[in-house]
């Protein structure tokens, strides 16, 4: 870490002052050095005196509004619980109005540079990590961040959070204040690499205020922050407005250039269709399509064709997040591999993307598409490695076939397929129904939906499966009662995303781990219950090199792909973006993803808009 500060030790009482005077507030209580930014495997790329992140324009002028679209409903502030839904802007990892210890930089795979944390040291080992806070961070009642404040809420969200940050804080063994400005983490003998980043995302909130509620229940009464922006009004259901704070941090290297919009505005649309009629009239600026139709149809009106209106593609170089109809294992029907399989034939994708899509999609085979860590063909022999103590728990395809997973191209031979699958599984077809061969009970199950514009996508599927005698019922409701139900798994077969990072780490223990298989409103939704699952994730989270981390999460997609847990559907290897030209960005985008925050808006644009023509 040539170019990194190097602050030792224990330091004399002239130069803490100086420390003090220059917003660092430093207790080194140990000889390791003292660093601006951790990375997962390699040295940050940026020396410890940049001034701001390459891809940015430090001279952003501020000013100006922008208004989103969301959909369906909100009646929370609280990101951090299950119970209720967060309002736009909000994540569990904080969103506008929280920082958190680091950021991370979208230009590299896996770095995270100081935000509230002015000083790092991580020991060599990997088994603690202390933090100095800036002195300067003040939260938005001007009270200042301390290390109290750490602490009380890493313990808050692991014991009384969501489920989610149990798994992601598993190996942290403990968290202890050193000085009113000095925080310091132990970690097991045995964390992953990735264990220091994920405790630096941690997003920090005010002891005080955490005291002060029940931090279990929703409620529309912000909690307090630290972050760029504040919640300025809330309509709830409606519409969230987040006002830009005068901002402790705006000249931190990591921030300068970026949150230069004064207001962010949510504006909440129950129908997908009746948001995008408010974009093309102006009332919403910036829209994610995520509707292959609109994208070639829909964007031919007056604005546009003005030159009003601008559309881009900007290429996406992260893993292909699996979308796909997920199968809830803890329902009988499902529990039968090849029945599971079976119905994965019935989607065809082909027919779907020619006459529904215009071609704009690609097909998803796996978890980690478009990544050193994807399976393909044969296992290596560094796989076959880690699959063999559970080669008795495991199909044999695993160690045998190759990936990827072939099916007809045409769909009348897949369903012959299914169907000998099926009567391997002791189905046969009576009276045009598919029914166990022992029970008599029909193979049917209701397919769950929170959106109705997946339904063009969905129908086609459930007919197919009514060819072979499978009768599916097709139900959508509303954003809110699908959240309930799928906390509760009460569904038998839904869909989901599920994205994944260049750098996978503890969060693959909830998305497949057996501990959360029957957790509550965990994120293991097809209730995957596999010790062999369960090592490989093991083996995920304690790689070493990045060469161990593409073997075992190759291993883990494989079995996951050979266990037909879901049917995958179908990505876009772009994102696609359209706004109105009130907006300006910057020349260049960071690697592994859009930095809407380094917009800003553009005041000849907007006077522009402004006076159009209708």
């Amino acid at each position: 870490m040539s170019r990194m500060t190097r602050w030792h030790g224990r330091l004399r009482a002239g130069l803490v002052m100086g420390l003090f005077a220059c917003g660092v507030q430093a207790a080194p209580v140990s000889d390791v050095p003292t660093v601006h930014g951790i990375s997962l495997y390699d040295a940050p790329a940026l020396p410890d005196d940049f001034d701001h992140f390459p891809w940015v324009n430090a001279q952003a002028p501020k000013g100006g509004d922008m208004v989103r679209a969301a959909q369906g409903s909100f009646d929370s502030l609280n990101p951090f619980i299950v119970r209720g839904d967060p309002a736009s802007g909000l994540t569990a990892f904080g969103g506008l109005p929280f920082d958190t210890l680091m950021v991370e930089s979208p230009d590299e795979p896996f770095t995270l540079y100081g935000l509230l944390a002015a000083g790092i040291r991580l020991d060599p080992d990997r088994r603690w990590m202390e933090i100095d806070l800036d002195s300067r961070a003040r939260f938005h009642d001007g009270s200042p961040v301390t290390a109290e404040d750490v602490v009380t809420t890493f313990e808050t969200l692991k014991t009384k959070g969501s489920p989610m940050y149990r798994a992601y804080y598993a190996d942290v063994t403990g968290v202890e204040m050193l000085s009113p400005s000095t925080v310091r983490f132990e970690f097991s003998e045995h964390n992953s690499r990735e264990l220091p980043l994920i405790v630096g995302q941690l997003p920090v909130l005010s002891a005080s205020d955490i005291r002060s509620r029940d931090i279990t229940r929703p409620t529309l009464d912000p909690l307090m922050g630290s972050g760029p922006y504040r919640i300025a009004s809330v309509q709830p259901g409606q519409r969230i407005v987040y006002q830009r704070d005068d901002y402790w941090g705006k000249n931190l290297p990591v921030n300068r250039g970026r949150y230069n919009i004064d207001r962010l505005i949510f504006d909440y649309y129950r129908d997908p269709s009746v948001a995008f009629t408010a974009f093309r009239a102006g009332r919403v600026d910036l829209r994610v399509e995520n509707i292959a139709r609109n994208w070639v149809t829909g964007y031919d009106f007056p604005a546009a064709r003005q030159g009003l209106v601008k559309r881009v593609e900007v290429e996406d170089h992260n893993p292909a997040p699996m979308q796909g109809f997920v199968m809830n294992l803890r329902r009988d029907i499902f529990k039968d591999r090849r029945v599971r399989q079976a119905l994965g034939l019935a989607f065809d994708f082909d027919w779907l993307n020619r006459n529904l899509f215009y071609g704009l999609y690609a097909r998803t085979r796996g978890f980690f598409d478009h990544s050193s860590m994807e399976a393909r063909g044969l296992p290596s022999a560094a796989e076959r490695a880690l699959l063999a103590p559970w080669r008795d728990r495991l199909p044999e395809e695993v160690f045998k076939a190759s990936l990827p997973i072939k099916a007809p191209e045409a769909l009348r031979p897949r369903l012959k397929e299914a169907l000998s699958l099926l009567r391997d599984a002791g189905y046969e077809v009576r009276d045009n129904r598919m029914v166990n061969r022992e029970t008599g009970r029909p193979l049917r199950f209701e397919l769950l939906l929170s959106d109705s514009s997946l339904e063009r996508m969905a129908l086609p599927m459930v007919r197919n499966l009514a060819r072979l005698g499978i009768e599916v019922n097709l139900r959508t409701v509303d954003p809110s009662q699908y959240l309930v139900r799928l906390r509760q798994f009460d569904f038998d077969m839904t869909t989901t995303v599920i994205a994944q990072s260049t750098n996978p780490g503890n969060e693959q223990r909830e998305y497949w781990g057996s501990e959360y298989a029957d957790q509550p409103q965990s994120r293991n939704l097809m209730g995957i219950d596999s010790p062999a699952v369960d090592d490989l994730i093991n083996h995920i989270i304690r790689a070493d090199s990045r060469e161990a981390l593409d073997t075992a999460v190759s291993a883990l997609d494989r079995v996951l792909r050979w266990g037909f847990y879901v049917i995958p559907q179908y990505h876009s290897p772009v994102t696609r973006l359209a706004y109105w030209k009130k907006f300006a960005m910057p020349d260049q985008s960071p690697e592994y993803g859009m930095d809407l925050d380094s917009w800003w808006v553009d005041p000849k644009g907007a006077r522009a808009i402004d006076n159009r023509q209708e």
